[in-house]
């Protein structure tokens, strides 16, 4: 799963908004009863086997039921039994029974609306299997179910998706979301991770609509009544979680990968763009086959995207689901696909997750870790270095944000709630832990390691020490003070580090300090890294006491740098006492995306220095666009003399740089300097492809000429846009006051999807509010707003909620001022009754 927010990517932070790409992953609030801290959760009890899964369904649009029959086999695990209990979330029970030669008897049973348990008509032993029967109803949405969590927003299993056809706006579509026990809700199953079945579904649907499951399509039949009916089969086992179902009036692209079919479900004004977005998924599988060593193990690939869903995307075995972030238009891949990142990650889970699956929720590192290391993986493979080690650090970056996170293992025995081991922990911070993995045993051990995981484990359940002793099996080491320091423990190193030069004994003393407050102490294999222009001796050393001394030679004069963490792997904080030589000699030579990065930041911070500010024009031509972004970002232009030196740099990156993204950011650079000499670049930008440049041109000009950009967001509003550039026109709608435009800027806040894009637009769409004087449009803007706030995901709304409240309360205020009082007290009681 991945919520960047994976997923999606997306994490609301008050004061500096999201991420994820990826993403991020907010943290519940502590409970206040805190005796799951004293409940270990093990793994499930296996009573009973599940074999072979068959499911025939139904839809009801007009109910949002589901009618379902299901012949499931099972043989008890080891013991002999007889009785079987089920998950079977919410359900009406019309018949269960045992099927022997085609024959139906029924058996008793008792059911609390989440259980089923079933008595047998016998003692079965572990080498004999039985067929139950069950005919039932789904009802999703009379189930009172979990909130979710940070990962996924709801946990109801089987989603219909505007099923009468009443929004106009939206698609008529049915998916299910089966992580973590959710399943069960549409199927009765034994609802645990470490089950494996094979599997049979045959939907019958309207015509007009096609469907989507796992494995293959083996049929379709018409069956005259305007419905049809699909057979899908999956000879493979896989985990009861990973079931799916699609069901939509979608357009599907076909790929294939060695003749296996790779295709791509969307919707169909997006069909243009679907390879862009989708397009290099046979790439993608060729490279996991390649480094794995276990080429694609399934029988084909399919990705689907699906309106309102509660996740960035879901792995489902051959059968991901992704939110409908996913779907950008041209436009929008002219920035760069902001969802490849999610699409690498799904892909992966179908050998980490889907081929071997954790045997619990405690050990979702197995899942999640890897697939958002995969993220780096492929980065690295497809763009180069700096690609994957950006990657790597902001994972690293993501994980620090938030302090609570280093009070949690890797591996969790003890949690409130399963949901909750969808976090920073479990997904950056494990990724990190494997990168760190790999440095340090060789790329060549690290993926023979993963390939005996795999071959020892595919189409089982497996726990973290299954993949340690993978890895002690080809290195020959024993790794449990790896295992034991990262995996299952928590937190992380903070070091600070220091230099003492003897430069008569021609030796440097590099004294690195072990500062985290928990007392734990981390061994830590390192290499250091010492510089005399460009030739660099490497030093491997262990860091592994709460003080280390490590005493370097060198020969001629003092080195040029001394970088410790030469590989910039670690996942640490530290306090680092290079000097600003020390820093353009490491931007220079050390070379690494994290090097050159630390030299920029060092730099900003000392921006009244010519060696530090010659190092900043240097970096805004670096070869990586992101640095080049950063070094933007760093400059302080409110400084004269900064502004002087760089407006030239800045104008020339605005018009010539070769990534969109940084040429917006150049251009909004611009636009901060409010001269009118650069209105001509501004007006041609606004026309640009790309969102973000269009949108920040627009917002530029308006800084220099008003008028002329309020007549030209009044035209392009008339156009489809979307991300920057439609925040962009609103803005400059709402700075001109004019409550005329008050519906067109309401009706896109309420279209924009629930991202980072709309957060932004919170503040001035309250501002607005302030200017507006019908009642009738302040309530419905205090409605759009209410409805924004409540549709963040409960794991984020600790965070997003103060910035609602202020916003809402401050224009109640003006309201009052103004003594618009029924006004100010709408907002009031609205306000009141979201709590």
């Amino acid at each position: 799963m991945n919520v960047i927010n994976k997923s999606v990517k997306f994490l609301f932070s008050v004061s500096g908004l999201l991420s994820c790409g990826i993403l991020l992953y907010a943290q519940d609030q502590k409970p206040e009863n805190e005796a799951w801290r004293h409940e270990y959760r093990a793994t499930a009890t296996k009573y009973n086997d599940l074999i072979h899964t068959r499911l025939e369904v139904k839809f009801d649009y007009d109910k949002s039921y589901m009618y379902g029959k299901e012949w499931v086999t099972i043989k008890p695990h080891f013991y002999p039994t007889d009785s079987l209990t089920l998950d079977a979330k919410g359900m009406d029970l019309k018949q269960v029974a045992i099927e022997k030669d085609g024959k139906k008897t029924s058996l008793k049973y008792d059911y609390d609306g989440m259980i089923l348990r079933i008595h047998l008509d016998r003692t079965y032993k572990y080498t004999e299997k039985y067929t139950i029967f069950i005919d039932y109803t789904s009802k999703p949405n009379e189930l009172k179910v979990h909130q979710g969590s940070a990962a996924i927003t709801d946990a109801k299993g089987l989603y219909f998706i505007n099923p009468k056809g009443e929004d106009k706006d939206k698609p008529t579509e049915i998916w299910t979301q089966g992580e973590t026990e959710a399943n069960s809700v549409w199927f009765p199953t034994i609802d645990k991770p470490n089950q494996k079945t094979t599997e049979e579904i045959t939907m019958t649907v309207p015509a007009k609509y096609v469907t989507l499951s796992n494995g293959l399509l083996v049929s379709q039949k018409a069956n005259g009544d305007g419905t049809r009916t699909d057979h899908w089969k999956m000879d493979l086992p896989h985990a009861p979680y990973l079931f799916f179902m699609g069901v939509g009036d979608f357009a599907v692209i076909k790929d294939s990968y060695k003749g296996k079919e790779v295709s791509y479900y969307v919707e169909k004004a997006y069909a243009p763009v679907a390879r862009r977005i989708f397009g290099h998924t046979p790439e993608m599988i060729a490279f996991y086959s390649r480094i794995t060593g276990i080429d694609f193990p399934w029988p084909k690939y399919s990705q689907m995207v699906g309106r309102d869903y509660v996740s960035g995307a879901m792995e489902n075995t051959t059968s991901t689901l992704h939110g409908d972030g996913a779907q950008q238009d041209a436009r929008q891949l002219t920035d760069g696909n902001e969802w490849e990142d999610v699409i690498a990650h799904e892909l992966f889970h179908q050998w980490f997750g889907d081929l071997v699956t954790t045997e619990s929720w405690s050990n979702i590192t197995l899942n999640e870790s890897f697939a958002d290391y995969s993220e780096t993986l492929w980065n690295e493979y497809k763009y180069g270095k700096d690609a994957g080690d950006a990657v790597n650090y902001q994972g690293i970056q993501s994980y620090l944000q938030q302090p609570e996170n280093s009070e949690k293992n890797l591996v969790r025995f003890y949690y409130q709630d399963k949901e909750d081991v969808f976090d920073q922990v479990s997904y950056p911070k494990g990724g990190r832990i494997l990168n760190m993995l790999r440095h340090y045993v060789g790329d060549s051990a690290f993926f023979k390691s993963l390939n005996l995981y795999l071959t020892t484990n595919k189409f089982k359940s497996a726990e973290a020490q299954n993949l340690r002793l993978a890895f002690e099996e080809i290195t020959g080491e024993d790794l449990n003070w790896y295992w034991n320091q990262w995996y299952y423990g928590s937190g992380h190193p903070k070091l600070t580090i220091d230099y003492a030069y003897d430069d008569a004994a021609k030796k440097v003393k590099v004294i690195v300090n072990q500062t985290q407050a928990t007392g734990k102490i981390f061994r830590l294999p390192i290499a250091i890294d010492v510089y005399n222009g460009a030739a660099k001796t490497r030093h491997k050393v262990w860091i592994e006491n709460k003080t280390d001394t490590f005493t370097l030679d060198y020969n001629g004069s003092r080195p040029d740098l001394v970088n410790v963490d030469g590989e910039k792997v670690l996942l640490c904080e530290k306090k680092d006492s290079k000097t600003l030589d020390n820093y353009l000699h490491q931007y220079k030579y050390a070379g690494n995306y994290v090097d050159r990065r630390e030299a920029i930041e060092f730099c900003s911070k000392n921006q009244d220095d010519p060696k530090a500010i010659d190092l900043m024009k240097t970096a805004l031509k670096d070869k990586y666009y992101r640095l080049r972004g950063y070094a933007l970002g760093k400059l302080d232009t409110k400084k004269e003399a900064i502004r002087t030196a760089f407006e030239p740099l800045i104008a020339a990156m605005a018009e010539h740089d070769d990534s969109r993204v940084v040429k917006a950011k150049a251009i909004d650079i611009l636009g901060s300097f409010e001269n009118p000499a650069y209105k001509d670049l501004f007006l041609k930008a606004t026309a640009d492809s790309s969102y973000s440049v269009a949108g920040n041109a627009l917002e530029a000009l308006s800084s220099i000429d008003s008028v002329q950009a309020l007549t030209l967001a009044k035209r392009l509003q008339q156009t489809p846009v979307k991300g920057e550039l439609s925040t962009a026109i609103a803005a400059v709608l709402i700075k001109s006051g004019e409550e005329s435009d008050f519906d067109v800027i309401a009706n896109n806040f309420e279209k924009m999807p629930t991202n980072q894009n709309k957060f932004e637009m919170v503040m001035p769409f309250a501002s607005m509010l302030t200017k507006v004087k019908s009642a009738d449009r302040l309530k419905r803007g205090v409605d759009l707003l209410i409805q924004f706030k409540e549709a963040i995901p409960q794991a984020y709304r600790k965070q997003t909620d103060p910035y609602f409240d202020n916003a809402l309360s401050g224009v109640a205020a003006q309201k009052q001022a103004a003594g618009l009082q029924d006004q100010a007290e709408y907002i009031k009681t609205k306000l009141t009754k979201a709590h």
